[in-house]
């Protein structure tokens, strides 16, 4: 466990893609170098919105509704997401789904842990992850509690103006 896991970097970027796609609450299991992600995007309410999706499960009839994101496919959608990302001195959006895993990654990056399994709910995320001693830990928190931490990870990676 020496090396560093950067669950901040892989979680925003799982982060990023679970909100592209409208899942908001699921459950990521880490099985070695593989995250396995089960969710259900949020429902759309517009009747093309319903028609598309009926569509879409008929077709998928079958399939399993995980996905799977392996070390490349986050690297691929990290350079995605670089891309895409505006370099300007606003505070970013700490609600957004891509910045609360970014720092949910960080806390478990500076406790020096193993993600296991992590749970999000509509306020809440629950951890399980193994500690630096090898031994499980579990942690129920609400969202709000990781803004401090979110707000110190924003203030280090400010760069000063001269």
């Amino acid at each position: 466990m020496a090396e560093t896991k950067a669950y901040d970097r892989k979680l925003r970027t799982i982060g990023q893609s679970l909100e592209a796609q409208r899942i908001k609450i699921f459950k990521i299991q880490h099985q070695g170098e593989r995250f396995i992600v089960d969710g259900e995007p949020e429902e759309e309410t517009s009747l093309l919105a319903r028609l598309r999706n009926w569509q879409k499960r008929n077709r998928a009839d079958g399939m399993s509704g995980s996905l799977t994101f392996t070390a490349q496919d986050i690297d691929q959608l990290d350079r995605q997401g670089r891309a895409q990302r505006s370099k300007n001195d606003r505070l970013p959006d700490f609600h957004s789904l891509a910045n609360t895993l970014r720092t949910v990654g960080a806390h478990l990056d500076a406790k020096g842990a193993e993600l296991i399994e992590l749970q999000k709910k509509e306020l809440s995320i629950t951890i399980l992850a193994q500690n630096q001693s090898g031994h499980p830990e579990l942690e129920e928190r609400s969202l709000g509690s990781f803004y401090d931490l979110f707000m110190r990870l924003h203030a280090g990676r400010k760069k000063p103006s001269r």
